[in-house]
């Protein structure tokens, strides 16, 4: 809901439905993390009058406080819910017990939900999360690879334990977020040109994690969302302009995966 160009006007609710639905996308995600539920529900008719799946993303910041967010994206009808933790032990033995909570709870209301790789929040470390999917083996995630590349400070070309590293988390993802990261930046342009390598790296990971998803999964929907943030995600100039068009970005992106799943369709 935030501005997507820079001149930093917030477009209605409607307007922006719209402009989602005509650029081809099938949804868009409800962050109740930059937002709340009272938005959520000012959104509803417009995502409904336009055909959009709502995405619940979900910050609880206690076990108990996922149920209701559960309960709403039922309501709103949405695929899953998005889990960023807040909840978050300093000990992998102590954050096992809160995932499997979680699951069971999503289990008994019929809501499913995926754990998104995300900096402060239970998933905040690679390594961490590696062995709470180990532990847990039902845990399935939301795969935001950027967080992991700023978080392990990936330097390029990746060794192959890094590489295999992050095959492990692709492989438990049922479904992706595209942005582009380096290990410096959350969020890079993605025409400039020092930032090719690192967009090289992440449609490879992308193509990769449509792979792993159609192997795994031989019916239903591989959601990808394109989530490129307002500032301070977004890098700005000394006079807080943005220095890229995030719109734009967002629709290159969806271009770029469509043309991946079409090419693994045709083989």
């Amino acid at each position: 809901m935030m501005p997507h160009d820079q001149t930093g006007v917030v477009l209605p609710y409607e307007q922006i439905c719209e402009m989602v639905a005509e650029a081809g996308y099938d949804g868009l995600a409800i962050d109740l993390g930059a937002g709340d539920v009272a938005q959520a529900n000012a959104v509803r008719p417009h995502l409904e009058r336009f055909g959009l799946t709502p995405l619940i993303v979900a910050f609880p910041k206690t076990i108990n406080a996922l149920e209701d967010t559960l309960l709403m994206a039922k309501d709103f009808g949405a695929p899953f819910v998005d889990v960023i933790g807040q909840v978050m032990p300093l000990s992998v033995d102590g954050m096992i017990p809160v995932i499997r909570k979680w699951i069971e709870m999503a289990d008994q209301l019929d809501m499913p939900i995926q754990f998104e790789t995300h900096r402060n929040c239970i998933t905040n470390d690679l390594y961490a999360t590696l062995c709470l999917i180990d532990a847990v083996p039902e845990m399935r995630l939301c795969a935001d690879l950027s967080h992991f590349v700023v978080d392990r400070e990936f330097k390029l070309p990746l060794d192959d334990r890094d590489a295999g590293l992050i095959q492990r988390i692709i492989a438990r993802s049922e479904s992706f977020q595209g942005r582009v990261a380096s290990r410096q930046q959350i969020q890079l342009q993605l025409s400039f040109p020092q930032h090719q390598k690192w967009v090289t790296l992440f449609r490879q990971w992308w193509r990769d994690g449509l792979i792993s998803w159609r192997q795994r999964n031989l019916h239903g929907d591989c959601i990808f969302l394109c989530e490129l943030g307002p500032p301070e995600y977004a890098m700005t100039d000394a006079n807080g302009r943005e220095l890229s068009n995030r719109w734009e970005e967002a629709l290159q992106i969806k271009s770029w995966v469509a043309d991946i799943w079409s090419d693994l369709e045709r083989h």
